[in-house]
């Protein structure tokens, strides 16, 4: 649409997403200030175009054309009033499925809104693999979206953490509707950005309904407001709006930015708009809300609400907003129509970038040395690799719980750190595990190196949604536009008298996620080696480190130097063998090369298989081994049904099944929670006693 309506008959071919220029000429009275007539007119036809882009969804998949939308009708304005007040290609936006209008002022296009309707190759958002409504754009910052509510929070922190120590003045945006902010990630996420004034607009767009759920049973707030349930934050900025009125909407959001970029701290505007249509193309809102209620809403649309103003300023007719709304739907259809037209995704690509296919890895020189130093205990050797990383990457982080000098982690693993590259770079994070996951995610998006540390695998789980939702799928649903290569640092393990929660195994369940990388050494070398390869990959990694290994007197092995690095996917023989293959990682590890000395004595030769990463696993040396062997036995610490050693087992059946003498043998922790008295877990673990005759019944098959 043109910019000025000069012509009341002559429809209009500039498009909308051109945004207006902000000169100070002809400036009408409108508020505490004024407007110039082409960004009036910008706001009210953009408005429509979101407005119709949500009417013509919905008749499209009534004529089941498409398969899904959720509609922003009624919340048009406050979004328009964000959309004038940002920099796409500065600030980072991290918007909600119902942002249709502030996706659009931004630079997503009609088309593009539509190609991802009909789930479309050239969809900017993800290429026809995530549902539509869930924005994202590689041409400016808005990371792909995905559909838990409340995860983007965490992101946005961690991306105004990335602006903040970049030494800009830039902003973060995110929003949500007033239900999320019953997620207690939203909690963190205000806790973590008004603790540390961090640059982050939350914009809560309130229409009183988080799908039936009325917000009076959602909400603690006085009056049901959100922005009174957050007054304890003494550095935040607060204001509950008239979000159905854009001139309102767009003054504060104005203040609220000002108030950021001053560096006082972040923002939360609680906009109150109404939801005109239902909660999504799978809701009927007529079976729980009055026809009363419908029709008073009715009555605060926002197009409506600004139409009216600038009929009552002289700045359009009525008979000039008629043409403008058919223009509108004039300008969607005929958008429409050509998304459909569109080129589909195809069919053969339908399983790439669920990891890094740039090549970049294979370009790597892997074990350029053999490791010769000074013997070294594995968490000295991981501390090293640390110390030598950041000091190759400047754009690398490291934070967690208790991770700063003078404790340097409840093991040392990151001793000395913060003091040699100080606290700017390395830093102690709440105690907050989806925290510290949600805000690593959002840094890497914005192109820094996070290296984050949980201090135990048995309380990695509130980050888990982090890594199943958004760490791990990023690269594959926004069609490698995007990607975190976070490395996860964390303890794991038991045979340390640590109960139910201190001992966990969590191998198992990560490996079930595609796009995460695991690794899982068993000694210093190799644990030095990997975690340097982890810290320069495209990938994000899940880095298992044994407590029981740290400092372990087997696990000890000369130190490799600062160039070291291993690949991931290449398992190690650890001693050659004829009678049979044990394949095994971790602490079983040790215990398999135990067994197999002993084994030895008896005249049987037993050849043992370091898998040293799980995923990927390196399944042409375990094939290779047992078609040698015809014998093969995984061990493993965590439970048996359901571990990690029945994917190995199921591989070699499929595909080794000729040359097997015996059946594929597995031991594994009973199928119990691993408890605190030294004699109730080696019950339950793995024992030594227990691999040995394992192994030598297999033998004696």
């Amino acid at each position: 649409m043109s910019k000025n309506i000069t012509s009341t008959q002559a429809k209009s071919k500039d498009k909308t997403s051109v945004k207006p220029t902000n000169g100070k000429k002809d400036l009408i009275k409108i508020g505490k200030e004024g407007f110039d007539k082409d960004k009036l007119l910008y706001v009210l036809r953009t408005m429509l175009n979101a407005r119709n882009i949500n009417n013509k969804a919905m008749n499209l998949l009534r004529q089941g054309k498409t398969f899904f939308h959720i509609s922003s009708s009624g919340h048009e304005a406050i979004q328009l009033a964000i959309g004038l007040s940002l920099d796409p290609k500065k600030d980072w936006l991290f918007p909600y499925y119902r942002d249709m209008a502030a996706i659009i002022t931004a630079g997503i296009s009609v088309k593009e809104v539509f190609l991802g309707s009909f789930a479309k190759i050239d969809d900017p958002s993800s290429g026809g693999r995530q549902m539509p409504t869930h924005w994202g754009a590689r041409n400016f910052n808005m990371p792909s979206q995905s559909s838990p509510t409340g995860t983007q929070f965490l992101q946005a922190v961690g991306a105004a953490m990335s602006i903040a120590k970049r030494g800009e003045k830039n902003v973060a945006y995110v929003s949500s509707g007033e239900g999320t902010t019953s997620q207690g990630e939203f909690h963190e996420a205000v806790n973590w950005a008004s603790r540390e004034k961090l640059p982050v607009l939350f914009v809560i767009q309130n229409n009183r309904y988080a799908i039936s759920v009325k917000v009076s049973d959602q909400s603690g707030g006085k009056d049901n407001s959100i922005a009174e349930m957050m007054a304890g934050y003494h550095n935040l900025f607060r204001a509950r709006i008239d979000g159905t009125e854009f001139i309102t909407s767009y003054e504060k959001v104005q203040e609220a930015v000002e108030y950021i970029k001053s560096g006082k701290g972040p923002a939360l505007i609680e906009a109150d708009v109404v939801r005109l249509d239902s909660h999504s193309s799978s809701d009927d809102h007529r079976k729980y809300r009055d026809k009363k209620e419908l029709e008073e809403d009715l009555k605060q649309c926002p197009i409506e609400k600004f139409a009216r103003l600038l009929i009552s300023k002289n700045i359009i007719t009525q008979n000039e907003f008629d043409i403008l709304k058919q223009n509108s739907i004039d300008e969607i259809n005929e958008e429409a129509e050509k998304a459909i037209k569109a080129a589909d995704p195809k069919p053969t690509d339908a399983a790439t970038f669920v990891f890094d296919e740039s090549g970049f890895k294979e370009t790597l020189n892997y074990e350029s040395s053999t490791p010769s130093g000074d013997k070294i205990v594995m968490v000295d050797a991981i501390n090293h690799a640390l110390h030598e990383e950041m000091e190759r990457n400047p754009d690398m982080y490291i934070f967690g719980e208790d991770i700063e000098d003078a404790k340097g982690g409840v093991f040392t693993a990151t001793k000395g750190l913060s003091e040699r590259f100080t606290r700017k770079r390395v830093f102690n994070s709440p105690l907050a595990e989806a925290s510290i996951m949600g805000v690593a995610i959002g840094m890497a998006l914005t192109g820094m190196k996070p290296v984050v540390e949980i201090q135990f695998g048995d309380y990695i789980w509130p980050a888990f949604m982090q890594m199943r939702n958004e760490l791990a799928p990023i690269r594959y649903r926004s069609n490698n536009a995007w990607s975190a290569p976070v490395v996860t640092r964390v303890a794991v393990g038991g045979y340390i008298h640590g109960g139910l929660c201190h001992s966990q195994s969590i191998e198992s369940f990560f490996a079930h996620i595609p796009g995460i990388l695991i690794a899982f050494p068993s000694n210093a070398a190799d644990a030095k080696g990997l975690l340097k390869t982890a810290c320069r990959i495209k990938d994000p990694v899940l880095f298992c480190e044994h407590k029981g290994l740290y400092r372990q007197s087997y696990a000890i092995t000369p130190e490799p130097d600062e160039n070291y690095l291993l690949p991931f996917g290449k398992a190690k023989v650890v001693k050659e063998g004829t009678d049979v293959t044990v394949v095994s990682w971790g602490v079983s590890l040790w215990d398999s090369m135990l067994a197999a000395k002993k084994l030895e004595d008896e005249n049987y030769s037993v050849e043992v298989i370091d898998l040293r990463t799980i995923v990927p696993l390196d399944e042409e040396t375990i094939f290779n081994s047992v078609k040698k062997t015809n014998k093969v036995i995984i061990i493993h610490e965590d439970t048996l049904f359901a571990g990690f050693g029945a994917e190995i087992a199921a591989k070699i059946a499929d595909n080794c099944f000729q040359y097997l003498d015996a059946p594929v043998k597995r031991i594994g922790a009973k199928d119990s929670h691993i408890p605190y008295a030294p004699v109730l877990e080696n019950e339950i673990l793995p024992n030594r006693e227990e691999i040995f005759n394992g192994i030598k019944s297999l033998l004696k098959y």
